[in-house]
């Protein structure tokens, strides 16, 4: 999929790895439009790559057909859509004090991470079906979803993360035979441990991210939001990449704590 002078939308791309693919697809040539609750930081970001921004909470149906009214609008073919927008919540099952896993924050987690998920991927699928073919296969546009190593391998207290994040690895197949008839292809990202800024920084933060590191194969350090950037373009690009679920980890594969 050529991407210059094409539109694309990337859910939580204020920040961390959204903001990272949003950099990339505009480096390449895409209007970006910037689709995240987070309106300064969100404005910031479409005003320094040359793209829009879209407050959006993609839990909601209303919120996220707007934000794809706006790519759709640009007066470029929108071509991209790029989740990113997720929510993490640490708690067990069963708690140690007894306590049952509170419902309301699973909801939540459920909501934002793979119903927000999905709710973009539909809205912008079927905005991109609406366009004229991009090539002689009749290609009209790539959605990629953002999982995590979590959801294949999770851990003790990501209950509610690793469902979220099963869930949208469970989508893709069924995703990409359903879209494949509009002309819309669909692949998945998990990344392992990224440096982005959610850990902070200074020397506790540093301390804390090698213990992170140390069990990763190669190279031994965090993933950079960059190098995301670089896989959601390539995903995008390359036009024979369709129904993957990709690791994005440096080798590492997750104990249970």
């Amino acid at each position: 999929m050529e991407l210059n002078g094409t539109t694309a939308i990337v859910s939580g791309g204020a920040s961390g790895l959204g903001e990272a693919a949003a950099r990339e697809l505009a480096k390449a040539g895409a209007l970006v439009v910037i689709a995240d609750l987070s309106e300064e930081r969100g404005r910031t970001v479409a005003d320094d790559i040359g793209g829009l921004f879209a407050r959006t909470d993609v839990s909601d149906e209303a919120s996220v057909a707007g934000a794809v009214a706006v790519a759709s609008r640009t007066g470029h073919p929108l071509r991209a859509a790029v989740s990113c927008a997720g929510i993490a919540w640490a708690a067990r099952t069963v708690g140690r004090d007894g306590t049952p896993h509170d419902l309301g924050a699973y909801q939540k987690v459920i909501a934002v991470n793979l119903i927000g998920t999905f709710n973009l991927m539909r809205l912008s699928a079927a905005a991109m079906a609406a366009t004229e073919p991009a090539d002689a296969d009749g290609q009209r546009g790539v959605v990629i979803n953002t999982s995590s190593v979590a959801g294949i391998e999770g851990q003790i207290g990501q209950i509610a993360y690793s469902a979220s994040k099963g869930g949208i690895i469970g989508m893709t197949v069924p995703a990409a035979r359903d879209l494949a008839a509009v002309g819309v292809r669909v692949n998945t990202i998990c990344p392992g441990i990224i440096d982005t800024p959610i850990y902070g920084d200074g020397p506790g933060a540093e301390e804390f991210k090698a213990k992170l590191a140390a069990p990763i194969v190669f190279p031994k350090r965090m993933g950079r939001p960059a190098e995301f950037g670089q896989l959601v373009r390539a995903l995008i690009e390359n036009d024979y990449m369709n129904a993957e679920v990709v690791r994005f980890d440096g080798g590492i594969r997750f104990q249970p704590k």
